[in-house]
C-alpha cells in the first residue's frame, strides 16, 4: 500500500498492467467473461463470475480497449423501493488495452480516486435524498450493474460494454427459519451442515421492524443467529416507549435450547439502540458469554428499560444543543446529556453486574452520538469494578452506521425519534475500511469466545 501510495496517478496509469503490491480478491480460475454487447469489442469479466456474497470482494476486469484508453466505468443498482444507486469511475486502460481494478488507479474527477478495486461498490449514492441502503428480502439478490463508457466527459460518450452481476446474501445451504415462539418476533440463520453452532442474537436499533441481512451474513461464517425485532414489527409495540428484558430473556432462552445452538451461552452483537440494550442484556440476564457494541451507549437511551422491579429511565437530552445546517441536516452528537453527571447517572447500565466479554467497535466521526466516549466510560467502568477490560477497536473517520462491508457509507438520513434528517458522520473511503475490518473484528470475537463456559450462570440482580 505505501509503494502504491508513492507513485503518481499518471505513472500508475501508464504501467497499471504490471503488478503492484495490491491484496486484490482472487480471481477464478478460467471464469468467463460477462456478456456484453454483441457489437462490442470491450468486455467485461468479474470473478467471481456471476454471483458472490455481498460481503466478499469482487474482481473487475475490462478487456478489449485500445491501448490506454480513457474509459469511464459506471456501477448501478436499485434496491426494493426502487431507489437508484450510482457510482462511477475514470480510467486509463493499460498498453494492452486491459483494465484490471485490482492494478489500475481511478483518476481524479469520479465518485473515488486512486487503487480502490471495490470503489465502484463503496462509493454507491442513491439519487434521492436522505436515503440508505438495505437489503429487506435477504432470499433475492441485487443486482449490480456495470456499464464501460467512452472518455471522461460529463456525462461520458458511448457506451462500450455492460454487464449484470448478482451480490447475494444467502451462502448456499444457509437456512432461513422465520420464529414465532411465545412473543419472540425473529428470523433465526442457520449455518449448512451438522450442529450445534455458535450462537449469536442481532440487534438492530431505532428504525425498528426486523433487519435480517446482518445476521445471514453472519451465519455464511458459521454462527446460528437469531435477528431480533424488539418494536415496529408485526404485534410488537408501535413505538419505542418502554423495553421489557423479560421479551429479550425468552429471546436467549430460545437459543440456549435450540438443538442446532451450542451452548452453554450465547453472544449478542447490537448497533446503536441495540448496543446499549445489549449492554443491558448482558447487565442483568444470564447465558450471555460475549457482546458486541458498534456504536452504542453505555446508558439506556430513548426509552424507558424495565426488569423485574427495576426500572432504568432513558438517559436525558437537550434539543437545543441539536446544531441544523444550511441544508436542513440536524447534527445531534451533543444532545444527549452526560451519563456520568447527577440524575442522569440513573440511566448507566450497570455493566458491572455482567459476567461475559465486551468488544467495543466506534466510529470516532460518528455524529449520532459520542460513541468513543461511551466506550472509554464504559472500560472504565468495568476495570472499577475488578472486571476484565473490553476490548476497544476506533475508526478513524468512520461514522455511525457502521454496516457490513462494502455497503454504502450513509452520510445523512431521517431519524424516527428527532423526525428530521440527521447527520450520522464518516468519510467514505475510511468508513468502508472500517467496515471491512470490523466484520472481521466481530468474527474473530465470537470465534474467540463462543466456545467455553458461560461465565453467567445465575441472575446479575
Amino acid at each position: 500500500m505505501g509503494q502504491v501510495a508513492a507513485l503518481s496517478l499518471s505513472r500508475l496509469s501508464a504501467r497499471c498492467w504490471q503488478r503492484l503490491l495490491w491484496p486484490g480478491p482472487a480471481r477464478i480460475p478460467g471464469g468467463l467473461p460477462a456478456r456484453s454487447l454483441s457489437s462490442m469489442a470491450a468486455s467485461i469479466r468479474f470473478s467471481p463470475a456471476a454471483r458472490s456474497l455481498f460481503d466478499e470482494p469482487l474482481a473487475i476486469t475490462v478487456q478489449g480497449l485500445g491501448p490506454r484508453q480513457q474509459v469511464t466505468l459506471r456501477t448501478s443498482l436499485r434496491d426494493e423501493a426502487g431507489e437508484l444507486f450510482e457510482a462511477h469511475g475514470r480510467y486509463q486502460a493499460a498498453d494492452d488495452g486491459e483494465l484490471d481494478l485490482a492494478r489500475c488507479p481511478a483518476l481524479p474527477g469520479g465518485s473515488f480516486s486512486g487503487l480502490e478495486p471495490m470503489g465502484l461498490l463503496w462509493a454507491l449514492q442513491p439519487r434521492k435524498p436522505f436515503w440508505r441502503l438495505v437489503k429487506k428480502d435477504v432470499q433475492t439478490p441485487f443486482r449490480l450493474q456495470l456499464e464501460v463508457l467512452e472518455g471522461h466527459g460529463d456525462p461520458p460518450g458511448q457506451l462500450l460494454a455492460q454487464a449484470e452481476h448478482e451480490r447475494l446474501f444467502l451462502r448456499d445451504g444457509v437456512r432461513r427459519v422465520p420464529v414465532r415462539e411465545g412473543r419472540i418476533r425473529a428470523t433465526l440463520f442457520l449455518p449448512p451442515g451438522n450442529g450445534p453452532f455458535p450462537g449469536i442474537i442481532d440487534l438492530y436499533g431505532t428504525g425498528g421492524g426486523l433487519p435480517e441481512y446482518r445476521a445471514c451474513l453472519l451465519a455464511n461464517y458459521g454462527f446460528a443467529v437469531l435477528a431480533l425485532a424488539f418494536y415496529g414489527y408485526e404485534d410488537l409495540p408501535k413505538e419505542m416507549k418502554e423495553f421489557h428484558l423479560e421479551y429479550f430473556e425468552e429471546a436467549i432462552n430460545y437459543m440456549l435450547k435450540h438443538s442446532q445452538v451450542k451452548g452453554p451461552g450465547v453472544g449478542l452483537l447490537g448497533f446503536s439502540k441495540g448496543g446499549d440494550l445489549c449492554l443491558s442484556m448482558a447487565s442483568f440476564l444470564k447465558g450471555i458469554t460475549a457482546t458486541a457494541v458498534i456504536n452504542g451507549s453505555v446508558a439506556n437511551v430513548g426509552a424507558v428499560l424495565r426488569y423485574k422491579d427495576i426500572t432504568i429511565p432513558p438517559l436525558g437530552a437537550n434539543a437545543k444543543r441539536i446544531k441544523i445546517n444550511k441544508s436542513g441536516i440536524a447534527d445531534i452528537v451533543d444532545a444527549l446529556n452526560n451519563p456520568l453527571e447527577g440524575p442522569n447517572r440513573q440511566s448507566f447500565i450497570p455493566l458491572e453486574k455482567a459476567e461475559c466479554r465486551f468488544l467495543f467497535i466506534v466510529g470516532q466521526d460518528d455524529h449520532n452520538w459520542k460513541s468513543e466516549f461511551f466506550a472509554v466510560e464504559g472500560s472504565k467502568h468495568l476495570q472499577a469494578h475488578g472486571k476484565e477490560k473490553p476490548e476497544i477497536v476506533c475508526y478513524p473517520g468512520a461514522g455511525h452506521y457502521i454496516e457490513p462491508p462494502f455497503f454504502p457509507m450513509c452520510s445523512a438520513s431521517m431519524h424516527l425519534l428527532v423526525g428530521k434528517p440527521v447527520m450520522w458522520g464518516g468519510e467514505p473511503k475510511a468508513h468502508s475500511e472500517a467496515q471491512r475490518d470490523a466484520w472481521q473484528q466481530i468474527q474473530a470475537f465470537f470465534h474467540r469466545h463462543l466456545n467455553g463456559k458461560p461465565s453467567g450462570t445465575t441472575n446479575k440482580l
